[in-house]
């Protein structure tokens, strides 16, 4: 799994490959500084997604609560049918702004 972030005017979040239990330590790691700064706008894009797992949610939900605790919004976008699949069943297209 890669992890890329781009700081444009809202920073965006692009990952791609597979987001299992064996590599969710890969995005830990990646999305700490944002968890640490004054982020309020955030975009997770996943046309590169491939699969996501239980624990590459939670990772998600770690970022949504970071984002909405600082009054801001998180936007998922370019979510594969498979993976938007995935957030329908879990309910996380109630949780998340998909776009």
């Amino acid at each position: 799994m890669e992890v890329i972030i781009s700081n444009d005017p809202v920073p965006v979040i692009s990952i791609n490959g597979r987001m299992d239990t064996g590599n969710t330590a890969i995005f830990e790691e990646a999305i700490v500084p944002i968890l640490k700064s004054d982020t309020r706008e955030l975009v997770i894009d996943g046309t590169g997604l491939e699969y996501i797992s239980s624990s590459g949610l939670r990772q998600f939900l770690v970022l949504q609560k970071n984002i909405k605790e600082k009054g801001g919004t998180l936007t998922v976008r370019n979510l594969r049918a498979e993976i938007k699949d995935i957030f329908d069943l879990t309910g996380f297209t109630n949780i998340f702004t998909i776009v």
